[in-house]
């Protein structure tokens, strides 16, 4: 488990960016695969689950996590739902002890926040879609709602795809860069003619800023290079495709 010592210095919160390290699972899901969306045996995801909520102190059922779409919705958190009953969403928020928000990922960006004055939690998927659609946005939003500050959330921007193994064609160079010319610095060509490497990271901390949040943590960590540690959807494609697993990221308030 990595930490962010940003959210590990606020108080009365536990998180934790989770490897694939430590769990049951096997082939490629091996071993710590958190997905309920994979078609791994939903008996050793289940327990894996409550493996890493074990690590927060928290039994398996606290955790919530939701049926991720690449939007800007959010939905609050009052109690843990079932499986089948998750939500189409991308943002999770709460102010409820106990519950942990949970982001699943295998490359996309999870981003967890806090409150710890307000009491307020949140967590975010942040891939390049649900990023410029406001993911991150909407989730500081939800939880101003619930009483916390921008000013003093802290969160942390965990391990996803780095620009060093993330190359994109020419039309989404083109999309992103007419969308927001500030954008142009987060490409460099790759070594492919009218191909570029993206900074998916870089264009998630350029929207913290904007947000005016009182500061947050990027961990250096690339999934796609680093096969050992961590699940990566582009590392599979690049293999021939198939079916992977994915990491979770988690953040809980104490009861």
């Amino acid at each position: 488990m990595i930490t962010a010592d940003v959210l590990s210095k606020a108080s009365g919160v536990r998180h934790g960016f989770f490897t694939r390290r430590g769990g049951v699972s096997e082939g490629v899901y091996a071993s710590l695969n958190c997905g309920l969306g994979s078609a791994d045996d939903p008996d050793r995801v289940r327990l894996n689950r409550a493996r890493a909520m074990n690590h927060l102190g928290v039994p398996g059922e606290a955790l919530a996590t939701a049926y991720q779409v690449h939007s800007d919705r959010v939905a609050v958190v009052e109690k843990p739902w079932t499986a089948d009953a998750r939500p189409q969403v991308d943002g999770l928020v709460t102010r409820t002890k106990g519950v942990a928000l949970g982001i699943l990922t295998a490359d996309c960006v999870p981003v967890l926040f806090a409150d710890a004055a307000a009491g307020v939690i949140g967590a975010a998927h942040a891939g390049w879609r649900g990023a410029r659609a406001g993911i991150l946005d909407a989730t500081v939003a939800a939880m101003v709602d619930l009483g916390a500050r921008a000013e003093s959330m802290v969160a942390g921007v965990g391990p996803c795809i780095r620009q060093e193994s993330y190359e994109v064609g020419p039309e989404f160079h083109a999309e992103f860069t007419a969308d927001d010319p500030g954008t142009h610095c987060l490409f460099r060509p790759s070594s492919r003619e009218h191909h570029f490497m993206f900074d998916l990271p870089g264009y998630v901390a350029s929207r913290l800023s904007d947000l005016s949040i009182k500061a947050f943590e990027e961990l250096p960590f690339d999934t796609c290079a680093d096969a050992e540690r961590f699940f990566s959807y582009r590392r599979t494609t690049l293999d021939g495709g198939g079916d992977y697993g994915r990491g979770l990221s988690a953040i809980v308030l104490e009861a």
